[in-house]
């Protein structure tokens, strides 16, 4: 049983009068939990106003599959009257972490006793709104690194394929390269002929410059690939499928190898053969060195995004560019883009760089991205525009995914405002992105929502 010294124990109470006291010990009903129990589950309808007057609890949310700690409450406590105040649902799950009494005032009664006393009352709101504000700090920050873990997967993912080119490429260009050196001393032994030596190399720049600037046309490829293999096993090369593919890859033809093996046709020796390995082993050194260079220029261009996007190396505000931002964002974002999303662009050329809360701003275009990939369930459009209006910019990101329910629409920006399901999000990412247009950037965020377009809107000043 409830009694008023247990009350006075809590400062909140000290400001209500005797008999206020004593209503609230008759109407408390007295629950006892055992450790380890779930007084009431995240998502759940809130269950009243509660004191807890021994034990603790504890205070985790989901996040991502995961139930995060956000708290304890220690006895002597108060908790649930944001619930009551709010008619939300409850936005964590509070379990016991030993036995715990626990005394539930009912919604009615508080909202009863809170209006029956201004002070009672000005001090629950304020520490409402501290623990609100906690809560919402905790969970900004944890939105803040589930996005950089987001984003570094992503660019773990998109990292892997090129690093992979590049240690494939050296691996297999060291021994091709040791043997077209034995080649060339094998070769430089015979006393060949200049002008037949100037037609072996004139065909290797030219296969050359096929590889590295993709002139060979790839629909004749496979049948060219097909006449080289019939060729080079009638002239009695064992191994003539190893060879066949770069000697296509590098646009020789069969009558190119016609012209240049002639003479060696009867030769007894490897000579027989040496002038077209070299010629494919060359070919393929330099497909070897072409896609080890692209990947190394695809690490660059990410790591570089990445760089340019957290803008690690530059002060609080810097000079932006508003289409690099975005592409940098597009860039780590590749790994969600390639399975059936289109991505289509508008730019006005005309916007300048101005200053901006970089790293901030790229926050905006990271979450609003990420919605608008997760609303069209991996399959569809999303249309990047840019506009200029004399000394302000607009940037509009528009999905084709089924739209926003109009039931919702006026409250997609509220703190802790989620459609998605329990652990999937915290409900601060738009919230967020509103906070960091308004206040840090003057500007304006604003929506419209239909099935098939779902438009975001971004308006910023762009004055020096």
């Amino acid at each position: 049983m409830l009694c008023v010294n247990q009350l006075l124990t809590l400062e909140l109470f000290g400001s209500l009068p005797q008999h206020r006291l004593e209503w609230i010990c008759d109407r408390v009903k007295e629950i006892n939990l055992a450790a380890e129990q779930i007084l009431v589950r995240e998502g759940e309808t809130g269950i009243g106003f509660l004191l807890l007057f021994s034990g603790r609890i504890s205070i985790t949310r989901h996040y991502d599959g995961v139930e995060v700690p956000v708290g304890q409450h220690q006895a002597p406590a108060f908790f649930g009257e944001i619930q009551v105040l709010t008619d939300e649902l409850v936005p964590v799950t509070l379990r016991t972490l030993t036995d715990c009494t626990i005394y539930q005032l009912s919604c009615a009664d508080f909202l009863d006793l809170l209006h029956s006393c201004r002070e009672f009352e000005r001090q629950v709101f304020l520490i409402s709104q501290q623990r609100m504000r906690g809560l919402e700090s905790f969970l900004r920050t944890r939105e803040k690194m589930a996005a950089l873990g987001t984003l570094s997967a992503g660019l773990a993912h998109e990292l892997n394929n090129p690093a992979a080119a590049v240690v494939r490429a050296l691996e297999d260009v060291i021994p091709a390269l040791l043997e077209l050196q034995r080649m060339n001393l094998v070769t430089g032994q015979r006393q060949l002929d200049p002008d037949h030596i100037q037609e072996w190399i004139r065909a290797r720049d030219e296969g050359y410059n096929a590889i590295l600037h993709d002139r060979v046309d790839t629909m004749t490829l496979s049948d060219r690939e097909d006449a080289l293999l019939d060729w080079l096993e009638d002239y009695g090369i064992t191994d003539a499928w190893k060879l066949a593919e770069p000697l296509a890859a590098g646009g020789i033809e069969v009558e190119t190898l016609n012209t240049l093996s002639d003479r060696w046709r009867n030769d007894p020796t490897e000579m027989r053969e040496m002038g077209i390995r070299w010629l494919a082993l060359s070919f393929d050194v330099m497909s070897l060195i072409s896609t080890g260079s692209r990947g190394a220029k695809r690490i660059s261009d990410l790591v570089q995004a990445m760089k340019s996007y957290s803008y690690l190396d530059r002060g609080v505000q810097q000079l932006v560019d508003v289409h690099q931002q975005l592409e940098d964002t597009l860039q780590l974002f590749a790994y969600k883009l390639k399975q059936g999303i289109e991505i289509r662009r508008a730019y006005d050329k005309s916007i300048p760089q101005f200053m901006a809360y970089g790293s901030e701003l790229n926050q905006v275009w990271t979450n609003l991205l990420d919605n608008a990939i997760d609303a069209i369930a991996g399959k569809g459009t999303i249309k990047m525009k840019t506009i200029r209006h004399s000394d302000r910019l607009e940037v509009q990101i528009i999905d084709s995914g089924l739209g926003i329910p109009p039931e919702i629409s006026s409250r997609i920006f509220e703190p802790f405002f989620t459609t998605k399901p329990v652990g999937k999000g915290t409900g601060l990412g738009l919230e967020m992105v509103r906070r960091i247009v308004e206040n840090r950037h003057r500007g304006t965020i604003s929506f419209s929502s239909k099935p098939g377009e779902t438009k975001f809107t971004v308006c910023l000043p762009i004055a020096a």
